[in-house]
């Protein structure tokens, strides 16, 4: 079997790099017109030639400031107006919100898709590490839906769920749902990301529930662990 990469040592330097290009051409975008690659690299103090492996193209740093960043705007607003405390409700409000806009917007979607291969292809072939070609927006969605359950799985069982959950949620799922399944109506394809989505949800929420029947939690709370130690005094 294949060993898997080991993790870039160097990955949360690489996320600061990304998120100074963005805040430096949303600067520029609104002091005058759409920056270049070079003029953002300028503005942040970056060399041009870090900041071509992120952007290799204008067209990818605007699809980033002028399509991306908006789409997911919705999304913000609809996470600080969530009350309930129910992770299925949660969840469906956070897919609502964003998958429709994915595939309402599905050519811009497409294009920074397209950007994002074409950065790492091209690190590819000059034999590098991509840099973090997204700002990784879906995790972070994800982690305040499922926060009223988060302390019910172990770490393991959380990532798992969060990296299940993060393919109904993006537009990979959209490309799988228009080419692989071809499905041409939306309301038909986002039922189906959002059956997927709470399957899942469904499915995680019993297994760490019947690891907790069989006698262990999937995280022992300070007053559980002193409860253990009572009874086995």
């Amino acid at each position: 079997m294949r060993a898997s990469p080991s993790p870039d040592p160097r990955a949360r330097q690489k996320e600061r790099t990304r998120a100074a290009l963005v805040d430096s051409a949303k600067r520029l975008m609104r002091n005058g017109g759409p920056p270049t690659v070079a003029e953002a690299a300028e503005a942040a103090q970056v060399s041009r030639a870090t900041a071509y492996r992120y952007f290799p193209t204008q067209e990818a740093l605007l699809v980033e400031l002028t399509k991306v960043a908006p789409a997911a705007e919705p999304v913000e607003r609809a996470l600080q107006r969530m009350t309930s405390q129910d992770p299925q409700q949660r969840l469906a409000e956070l897919l609502d919100a964003f998958n429709p806009v994915v595939f309402r917007e599905e050519a811009t979607m497409r294009t920074a898709l397209r950007a994002y291969l074409d950065t790492w292809l091209q690190s590819r072939a000059r034999g590098e590490r991509a840099p973090p070609l997204r700002e990784g927006r879906r995790l972070r969605w994800l982690d305040t839906a499922l926060a009223p359950v988060r302390r019910e799985f172990t770490d393991r069982q959380y990532r798992q769920l969060r990296a299940a959950l993060a393919l109904t949620l993006s537009t990979e799922a959209l490309v799988v749902m228009r080419d692989v399944c071809r499905f041409e109506s939306d309301a038909e394809a986002l039922d189906v990301l959002q059956w997927a989505a709470q399957a899942l949800l469904r499915a995680g929420l019993a297994d760490t529930h019947a690891r907790t029947r069989e006698g262990g939690s999937a995280r022992a709370t300070p007053a559980r662990r002193a409860r253990r130690g009572k009874r086995g005094a």
